[in-house]
């Protein structure tokens, strides 16, 4: 690849690992430890991420259990969560936090679908506007005597391919994600 390419290859990956970190917060009736990656929890004065001062599992399909390292963090990690954006009312027995998920009714995964959808549409249209950056770099490059004609059209095409590509997988992501929601 092109190292004219690579600077674009590298935005549009990470506009892509950017929809994909979005989707994985997205409840989908199943319990997903990834929900918690953004909740941090006083711990002794600081604030640490919920999973660097406890263990976090799925005991069962639809129930997340956090065991923390010290007894004592129980009330921490209860309000942590309840000051997040989770909208799971947690509980406890003194010493693990358990968040149990409802089960989504059929319109409320019809809207995560919808929702779903929204935010690929969104990561396409970024990487569309990486693609017109790199088109608007390459017709400055054209002005330079180094480069020709032809060369400006072979990196146009290729940065065409690319977005192409990034597209198809968007597209595909988002089928994956709105199959998984749907499916009861």
């Amino acid at each position: 690849m092109d190292d004219r390419l690579k600077i674009y290859d590298e935005k549009m990956t990470k506009t892509f690992d950017n929809m994909q970190d979005e989707f994985s917060r997205v409840r989908a009736g199943r319990a997903n430890p990834h929900i918690l990656d953004r909740i941090t929890v006083d711990y002794y004065g600081t604030q640490t991420p919920l999973q660097s001062c406890a263990n976090v599992s799925v005991p069962e399909p639809r129930m997340i259990q956090i065991q923390p390292w010290e007894a004592s963090l129980v009330k921490a990690i209860e309000k942590a969560i309840l000051a997040s954006d989770v909208g799971i009312t947690p509980t406890n027995d003194g010493k693990v936090v358990r968040l149990v998920f409802p089960e989504l009714t059929e319109e409320r995964r019809k809207e995560l679908a919808k929702d779903i959808k929204k935010k690929g549409e969104g990561a396409k249209v970024a990487v569309r506007n990486i693609r017109r950056d790199a088109n608007d770099s390459f017709k400055k490059l054209a002005k330079s005597p180094d480069i020709s004609e032809d060369e400006i059209k072979e990196l146009e095409e290729d940065v065409q391919k690319l977005t192409d590509s990034y597209v198809k997988k968007i597209d595909e992501a988002v089928a994956v994600k709105s199959k998984e929601i749907l499916t009861v």
